[in-house]
């Protein structure tokens, strides 16, 4: 039977097409005689076969990347997953990852995502293509997608992704954007606002979180160290205007106790109702993104930093990450 000649054109031509290694183009074109198609088709096969293989492992390394449209009016945020730090640090790799976010920014969602077209073959396709080509289970874990009248995002080194977005493309709305998208990035926020919480979810961490205490402040107690302060509550959604007049009066009737002159009181109170919400809303500065201290000015809180850009607010956000 007569060897088919593969020229080093043919593998250059495949290694560009596929990604594959050299030696396996050159393999995959002899084994097809020389068919350019059925040489994709014989690596493609390698690779649901590594894929098959591999399924069961755990792919919690890779890259987070985001990508805005041409007008700042809508963003996607993604992670290409693979199994190892020396692959998600890879050049081609982290390219990869920024071709799949050019096709899921025109994607309506994950599903469609993964059946749109990559080159002639789907996206899901081609995950399956690099598995084989990388030799490591390679997936999407993460797909998010906003729009609004302005949208920004951040990146924290390719290992955290966040999306917000803005009712108003104001001046300097990019720049807005971009801090309050590294306050998602590095805060974690859930939710917009405490106002989002559900009134059963805030009872069950209010329970929760005061259980957790109580039960430290045992052992503190043993040690002999500083107990830690038992809140009655943790959330501004259940700070009512009974409660607040009540957290007052209680703050009056301290300052009687200490002997302070009440026509100073004015100026004290104001602080000590400060320290009681702050000391009664945990749950909302660590999971409501407008209610976190802001994390490039202390005295503000996000919402407030979000003020001083005039008329506009934070519409929505994402956030993504390996893992």
């Amino acid at each position: 039977m007569e060897t088919v000649k593969i020229s080093a054109a043919d593998v250059k031509k495949l290694r560009e097409a596929t990604g594959a290694g050299m030696m396996d183009c050159k393999k995959a074109l002899v084994e097809a005689a020389g068919d350019f198609d059925k040489a994709i088709d014989i690596l493609r096969k390698k690779g649901q076969k590594i894929a098959a293989k591999r399924a069961d492992r755990e792919s919690t390394e890779g890259v987070a990347v985001t990508k805005i449209n041409a007008d700042s009016t809508a963003g996607v945020a993604i992670v290409l997953a693979c199994e190892t730090d020396f692959v998600g640090k890879n050049e081609s790799f982290v390219a990869l990852g920024g071709q799949f976010a050019d096709i899921a920014l025109n994607s309506a969602d994950k599903e469609a995502f993964l059946a749109a077209d990559f080159g002639g073959m789907t996206v899901a396709e081609k995950l399956i293509e690099q598995t084989g080509v990388i030799g490591e289970k390679l997936e999407i874990t993460a797909f998010e997608k906003i729009e609004a009248s302005y949208v920004g995002a951040y990146t924290h080194i390719g290992k955290i992704a966040a999306l917000v977005g803005l009712t108003a493309a104001v001046d300097n709305a990019e720049v807005l954007a971009k801090d309050v998208a590294m306050q998602v990035a590095s805060m974690g926020a859930t939710t917009l606002s405490y106002k989002d919480f559900e009134p059963s979810f805030v009872a069950a961490e209010t329970e929760a979180r005061i259980a957790v205490i109580e039960k430290d402040n045992i052992e503190l107690g043993r040690l002999g160290k500083t107990l830690k302060n038992v809140p009655q509550f943790i959330s501004m959604s259940q700070l009512s205007d009974e409660v607040l007049a009540k957290a007052e009066e209680a703050a009056k009737a301290e300052l009687a106790a200490e002997g302070k002159p009440e026509k100073i009181w004015d100026r004290i109170l104001p602080g000590k109702m400060e320290r009681f919400v702050s000391d009664n809303t945990t749950l909302d500065t660590e999971q409501c993104l407008l209610d976190q201290v802001f994390i490039k000015d202390e005295k503000k809180n996000v919402a407030q930093y979000v003020k001083t850009y005039g008329d506009i607010e934070v519409s929505t956000f994402k956030r993504v990450t390996l893992g």
